[in-house]
């Protein structure tokens, strides 16, 4: 990790001397250059150092991935995607599964060997050293995290449509979509993770239910043409889709507070690549037998979906999948920014004062309270906007892609050469290639993000030669 001062809190103690960009000089144990990175711990210290407390069993963790990963796309993309590919966009969909199966193995594969708060940040420290480590930390806290409120508005937005309210009442209800994610992190993991599994079973509940009620309503002649548009208009599915199998880098954040992760993690990841696929291909299915042409007409597909055959109940279900979906996606990915948080404060790279609760079973309130006042700036921004999603949703999906490009090269460095793992980190290279260049001009976000990065590494290499020469010129 980003250690860059004796750290200690609970017989927890780095493996580093120097100087942080938010603290006070500590004891070198080398003379590196200051800018250059130094070796980091060995898996077998970390763990050493760090004792494994984990309480997140199989159950809960499938759960938190199923949310991370099962996001607001749920509620549009069906629809939206047969709109432009027609029938054909049921392949987009099964190609998009099998290729977020290397992303995702790779992630499990790395936080099973490396679990620690950092995620994929301690992951390309090890590999790639404490500069690129840190700009990984930051695209992940400062910039994915954007998507925090965008996902809060768009769970209230589909649930006032769905119930007939004013448009204006999104911008009350998403706040109060927001507060329980933060309310249940505050009490750690064994209780959220609790919530999370109970959210995930509602969730996938109401989704096998409205396949189930909306199926009759289908009609084979909705799938001919099957390529209305060409395999251009599956090319346009698959990308759309690709923001939908994204979030498998969020629960390494968490990694150390699973249950022997080395044997949980993959599983989990199992679970949730066949239950995502599987409710993403079945609505696929459903939305284009039932609503054929029309789909992506209606601003609530999904209650399209359920209209005909179960217009009794079926907004109210339609609701609570929006409400559900929200909060289960919040409640992930709250807890993964408040760990990293943690862990940035405890490696220096922001103020210590945050650093508590980074260690395996602690309990980051104090980075929790970042994460809220950095969501309350974005949403205030948003609201201040007129309630414009593009450009937060652009900030928040081009970090993504900046943390995946990072996070995979360090794959292919740190997993044993030729194993599953490593191949599938390959495979996953090409991918992330491919969303780098869609990004294109969005990268703005993550390269701005770099740059402060880089000053806080000559900050601290020059806070570093300081206090070398300060000791130097105390001595007799």
């Amino acid at each position: 990790m980003l250690a860059y001062l004796p750290f200690q809190r609970e017989g927890v103690v780095s493996h580093y001397g120097g100087m942080t960009a938010f603290g006070a000089r500590a004891p070198q144990r080398a003379s590196a250059s200051p800018v250059r990175s130094t070796p980091a711990p060995s898996a077998s210290a970390m763990d050493a150092a760090m004792p494994h407390r984990g309480t997140v069993g199989l159950a809960q963790g499938s759960a938190l991935y199923i949310a991370a990963v099962l996001g607001t796309g749920i509620l549009v993309l069906p629809a939206l995607a047969a709109q432009v590919a027609g029938p054909a966009s049921i392949l987009a969909v099964a190609v998009l599964v099998v290729l977020s199966v290397p992303l995702a193995g790779t992630f499990a594969a790395l936080a099973a060997r490396h679990p620690d708060a950092g995620g994929v940040a301690t992951f390309v420290r090890l590999a790639l050293g404490r500069t690129a480590a840190r700009m990984t930390g930051y695209w992940f806290f400062f910039g994915v995290s954007v998507g925090t409120p965008v996902v809060a508005l768009l769970g209230a937005e589909y649930v006032i449509a769905v119930l007939g309210s004013p448009s204006w009442i999104a911008f009350v209800v998403a706040p109060v979509l927001l507060v329980p994610s933060f309310v249940l992190n505050a009490f750690g993991l064994r209780l959220s993770g609790r919530v999370q599994l109970v959210l995930s079973a509602l969730l996938v509940a109401v989704v096998v239910g409205v396949v189930v009620v909306a199926a009759p309503a289908g009609q084979a002649s909705n799938f001919e043409p099957f390529l209305p548009h060409g395999w251009a208009g599956v090319g346009v599915a698959i990308s759309l889709f690709v923001w939908a199998f994204a979030g498998w880098e969020a629960v390494t954040h968490i990694a150390g507070e699973f249950v022997n992760p080395r044997r949980t993690l993959p599983r989990a990841t199992a679970i949730a690549i066949v239950v995502v696929g599987a409710a993403y291909l079945s609505l696929q299915i459903v939305s284009v037998a039932v609503l054929g042409d029309s789909a992506g007409n209606s601003s609530v597909p999904l209650l399209d979906l359920v209209e005909s055959t179960a217009p009794a109940w079926g907004r109210v279900a339609v609701a609570s999948i929006a409400a559900i979906v929200a909060l289960g996606v919040l409640n992930a990915y709250v807890g993964a920014f408040a760990k990293l948080g943690a862990s940035l404060g405890r490696d220096g790279d922001l103020p210590r004062w945050f650093g508590p609760g980074a260690e395996s079973g602690g309990l980051p309130r104090r980075a929790l309270l970042l994460v809220a006042a950095i969501a309350t700036v974005d949403y205030t921004l948003m609201v201040l906007s007129g309630g414009a999603l593009s450009p937060f949703i652009l900030v928040h999906t081009s970090c993504m892609v900046a943390v995946y490009a990072l996070g995979v090269v360090a794959a292919l460095r740190l997993l044993k050469r030729f194993s599953v793992g490593w191949w599938m980190a390959g495979a996953s290279t090409v991918l992330v290639a491919g969303l780098l260049v869609l990004a294109g001009p969005n990268l703005l976000a993550p390269a701005v993000l770099a740059t402060s990065a880089l000053v806080v590494t000559v900050v601290s290499a020059r806070r570093l030669r300081r206090g070398r020469a300060t000791v130097s010129s105390s001595r007799p």
